[in-house]
């Protein structure tokens, strides 16, 4: 989109869990929408992050009131673990872009064998009947792959830049990545967010190629 002006609104959910840096992708993203001129709302839950529980943010920007996205309402969802993702569906209409990180983090019941995580391939084809766009891919191993196991979030970021949703381009994410990031972790979060950029344009990804946002 890149500040389009035909831009009304965009709201933009994030889920994952602790420790993935879920918190972090929407402040980036609220700041980037304000040096770009926009009027951006952050929320963020953090629930029980510190013990790998669930996280939740929203970015909303545009001629909205209100950072809150309820049910339906939701043109972006950030998705940092699988099964967050699927169970965020509902926040999703039927032209919304869902950018998922396929890496399962086995929830509490699931790690004390009370319960069986479902297979991702299965939700990922659930999510993409109900959605207009599906990028799914392993995010963690791409981060690792760029030098830090925790810049999940800068590749998701990357991915997201790479697609027309945003109304701003990459080089204004990039320029809070590289003002507010500690110097010493900036070369693995810009590698990531590379990562994230390439992956969002290899077919092999998409596994719903959405209609033009316009």
């Amino acid at each position: 989109m890149n500040n389009d002006l035909n831009f009304k609104k965009l709201r933009i959910f994030l889920t994952g869990v602790g420790g993935q840096g879920t918190l972090l992708a929407s402040r980036v993203l609220g700041e980037a929408g304000l040096e770009a001129g926009f009027a951006p709302l952050v929320s963020e839950t953090h629930g029980m992050a510190q013990r790998g529980g669930i996280v939740v943010s929203t970015v909303v920007l545009g001629e909205v009131k209100s950072p809150i996205i309820s049910p339906g309402e939701a043109d972006v969802l950030l998705g940092f673990e699988a099964l967050e993702t699927f169970r965020a569906l509902k926040y999703c209409h039927d032209r919304s872009l869902v950018i998922a990180n396929t890496a399962a983090v086995a929830p509490y019941p699931v790690a004390i064998g009370q319960a069986q995580y479902p297979p991702v391939a299965s939700l990922l084809q659930l999510m993409g009947e109900h959605v207009g766009g599906l990028l799914a891919f392993d995010a963690g191993d791409l981060a690792r792959q760029a030098g830090s196991a925790l810049a999940v979030n800068m590749v998701l970021l990357g991915a997201l830049a790479a697609t027309s949703y945003l109304p701003f381009s990459q080089e204004d994410l990039l320029h809070i990545l590289r003002t507010r990031t500690n110097p010493k972790f900036l070369e693995a979060n810009l590698k990531a967010f590379q990562a994230g950029v390439d992956a969002a344009q290899d077919s092999r990804y998409w596994l719903r190629r959405p209609a033009s946002w316009h």
